[in-house]
């Protein structure tokens, strides 16, 4: 199918909508296009790739955590991790689960790390963590043009990656076994697949974060982290 190139729709002396529709016709039989297409540039592209990605790295590691802690998902409703992935990303938007008394974001993170939480935490932690880097992305599965994302919100999503990641280690149950296991523990063959998803996760935000940046011409204010303190960023 003959197509178009999208330059050419504005060389036509007295452009009007008959001669869009053709056009717009015409696009609609190369192969991969969507008509929406016209209303993205190329940040908006970019944008919808990080996201993406995201979200099935966020997939795989909900199902990583439940494989590692399969005791979890006998604390909440539900029997199967597949229904636990239909509640988290069967739908965009924020992540308010009655289960978790719908806290989000940083809340459920913070419920998944309290020793005195008795549900499922692998679900909090995910909730909280998809949450999150929704809120970061302003719960739009798709940017287009005049959509504007927020490099801080990009960038504190990274940060409160890495301190839950200190939190992980640091926050341990009866004796020394972590709230949420994730990689290996003394003795265990070696497994640093969770630390690679999450520096993937990181280095995602943070490119994107990056990339925000320069386009709105906006610096990033790269706060000191206390990680003592181990406090989540608000975003």
């Amino acid at each position: 199918m003959f197509c178009v190139p999208l330059f050419m729709m504005f060389q036509f002396k007295g452009f009007h909508g008959p001669i869009l529709l053709l056009i717009c016709f015409l696009l609609y039989g190369c192969g991969g296009f969507r008509v929406t297409n016209l209303a993205k540039g190329d940040i908006d592209f970019v944008a919808d790739a990080h996201y993406g990605e995201t979200q099935a790295l966020l997939k795989s590691l909900c199902i990583k955590l439940y494989r590692r802690n399969p005791a979890e998902l006998a604390k909440g409703d539900a029997t199967e991790v597949n229904q636990r992935l239909g509640q988290l990303f069967s739908h965009a938007g924020p992540v308010r689960l009655a289960e978790l008394n719908f806290a989000q974001g940083t809340e459920a993170l913070e419920l998944a790390l309290d020793p005195s939480f008795g549900g499922d935490r692998v679900l909090a932690l995910m909730a909280g963590l998809v949450g999150m880097y929704r809120h970061a992305y302003e719960y739009r599965a798709e940017s287009f043009m005049f959509d504007q994302l927020d490099e801080q919100k990009l960038y504190q999503s990274a940060r409160n990656t890495e301190i839950l990641l200190w939190r992980l280690k640091a926050s341990t149950a009866v004796g020394v076994r972590p709230l949420v296991l994730t990689n290996s523990l003394p003795g265990e063959p070696e497994n640093l697949s969770f630390e690679r998803l999450f520096g993937k996760l990181i280095a995602l935000q943070d490119m994107m974060a990056e990339i925000v940046s320069q386009q709105n011409d906006r610096l990033i204010n790269k706060v000191t982290q206390n990680v003592a303190s181990m406090v989540f960023f608000p975003l």
